[in-house]
């Protein structure tokens, strides 16, 4: 069955509860929103800019959605982009899109407009929802982009290039539409990274997301009487499919845009959350807030705050055991995915096995894993290898790519690209990834794309990007550079350069150094990891 389901079955029989707040602490708010169905409290001094719906008004909005893309002409197989910030909008337009029969295709915040353009085009986008963070952005390959494409705008003061959204479903029925949905139909499109860096679209059927859905509920023990408090980009796989749960449970989310330590306190505190997802980077920030007394528990209300997990990045041990002195009470849980395995949940640690922090886990519910040599073979306990994981939220393809689908999908295993090993009780550690992609507070960066830029220095005759041990983002790009002989530069000068990327993809780190190739003219990354990033993990580490 879609997922859809569950949201009909919550409105049937939940549909006066709040199912989704909103809480934005930076916005200052002092216009009524009209809507009739938003519930909104305007900022103050201490109370945050917040709307709330109930299921309800959540399945109603989802309906006139569908309803609306009908009406446009947008049917079964279509492929329906969402270029937006966390909002109360977002995931009625998303289960919306899905009741049409339509995929979703969730496009990442950070995408420049080039990139917008080539993951339109490389999913084959017959509509794009966007916000009006993005108009800038659209405007700028707006004649391209809107070739055979509608594009819908979700604010006010809408752009003439664009339609209204609020305009289109604002007739439109909040009925049902009459479309029959099965497993087995393709439900969603997602974007990862290949070896150059440039986005795969990955297929997955609507068994994958209940697959998720599922899987996140069963893990975590989601009940009606849960709060879960999402703070990361609903485009991503994690956020959305650990929101899932509470779709599955039937139990209200917050929708938190903010990432300080403060805002997320204020909002367990105010909303009566009981699991929190964090990255790295949020966890260390808490932490470091407690430690120094910008922050205190006793301000708060916090006893109902049963479970806090962590994923898209390593973990450090050092850092749960830090979290576990201030919260003793707290169960901890980590998981591992990827956007190929409908994210989250393949690989879990559980929350019985604190113990094992440091380890990714076992196979999650409904999931099976191996480790396999160069030649596919298993490896035997404890040596490292490939990890590889099979089950029902396996994506279908690489779309418009089988190639690359067939290095990776063998016989129904995934293959990862991640080195692990297995230990002793059957607990898997990840040692290394295949890939070269950095994970920097939960978001990929792609060395590849970072290299190129640089090379456009003049001064530049060489660059390697390696991904650098970092306590609080997990790991940050560090650019190894090596100079035109008879030049000089200095740090000033490449920062100065690199304000031509965009600010997530700047190196925090630059050295100035010779980029060691082997024969055949590749970068011995394996090298330069070892020289400049092992010796600091494991000062880092002995210091946690």
């Amino acid at each position: 069955m879609p997922i859809t389901d569950y949201l009909e079955r919550n409105h049937r029989e939940y549909g006066d509860e709040v199912a989704l707040i909103e809480l934005n602490p930076e916005q200052k708010e002092t216009r009524r929103i009209s809507w009739k169905e938003y519930s909104l409290i305007q900022q103050t001094d201490d109370q945050p800019y917040r709307r709330e719906i109930t299921w309800k008004v959540f399945d109603e909005k989802a309906n006139r959605m569908a309803n609306m893309l009908m009406s446009r002409g947008v049917k079964k197989g279509d492929k329906v982009a969402i270029l937006m910030m966390n909002c109360l909008e977002w995931l009625p337009i998303y289960m919306g899109i899905l009741k049409t029969g339509a995929l979703a295709v969730p496009f990442n915040f950070r995408y420049s407009a080039d990139e917008i353009q080539y993951c339109a085009e490389l999913a084959e986008v017959d509509v794009l929802l966007f916000g009006p963070e993005f108009i800038g952005r659209i405007e700028s390959i707006v004649d391209e982009l809107s070739k055979n494409r509608l594009l819908i705008y979700v604010g006010e003061n809408c752009p003439t290039f664009a339609e209204s959204y609020r305009e289109l479903v604002a007739d439109c029925s909040s009925e049902k539409p009459d479309i029959v949905v099965k497993d087995d139909d393709d439900g969603a499109i997602y974007f990862s990274s290949g070896t150059t860096g440039f986005p795969k679209a990955i297929l997955h059927k609507h068994l994958s997301l209940m697959t998720a859905a599922e899987v996140e509920q069963h893990h975590h023990s989601t009940g009606r009487d849960d709060c879960f408090l999402c703070i990361p980009p609903l485009y991503h796989t994690g956020a959305k499919m650990h929101w899932m749960g509470s779709l599955v449970a039937g139990s209200k989310a917050v929708l938190l845009r903010g990432t300080k330590p403060q805002y997320i306190f204020d909002a367990v505190s105010r909303e009566h959350c009981t699991i929190v997802w964090l990255l790295v980077p949020w966890a260390q920030d808490i932490l470091d807030a407690l430690d120094s007394g910008a922050l205190r528990i006793e301000d708060y209300e916090l006893d109902q705050w049963r479970l806090m997990h962590i994923g898209a990045q390593p973990v450090p041990p050092s850092l749960i055991k830090r979290w576990m002195a201030y919260f003793p009470k707290h169960q901890y849980d980590t998981n591992y995915g990827l956007s190929e395995s409908i994210g989250p949940g393949c690989v879990h640690l559980g929350v019985e096995n604190t113990h094992k922090v440091g380890a990714i886990g076992v196979p999650g519910y409904g999931w099976q894993c191996k480790i396999v040599d160069d030649n596919g073979e298993p490896v035997k306990q404890g040596e490292a290898g490939e990890l590889c994981v099979k089950g029902n939220g396996v994506m279908e393809c690489y779309y418009r790519n089988p190639e690359a689908t067939a290095e990776v999908l063998k016989d129904g295993w995934l293959f990862t690209g991640d080195v692990a090993m297995q230990d002793e009780d059957g607990f898997i550690f990840l040692v290394d990834r295949k890939k070269d992609v950095i994970v920097s507070g939960g978001e990929n960066l792609y060395p590849v794309q970072i290299e190129d830029f640089l090379r456009g220095h003049s001064k530049i005759s060489d660059v390697a990007v390696i991904g650098l041990p970092d306590k609080r983002q997990g790991e940050i790009a560090g650019a190894i550079i090596q100079i035109k002989e008879g030049m000089t530069c200095t740090e000033e000068e490449i920062e100065e350069f690199c304000q031509g990327l965009p600010r997530y993809k700047r190196p925090r780190k630059i050295i100035f150094a010779d980029v060691p190739r082997n024969a055949t003219g590749k970068i011995e990354k394996p090298l330069l990891r070892k020289r400049y990033g092992v010796e600091q993990l494991v000062a880092q580490e002995n210091k946690g």
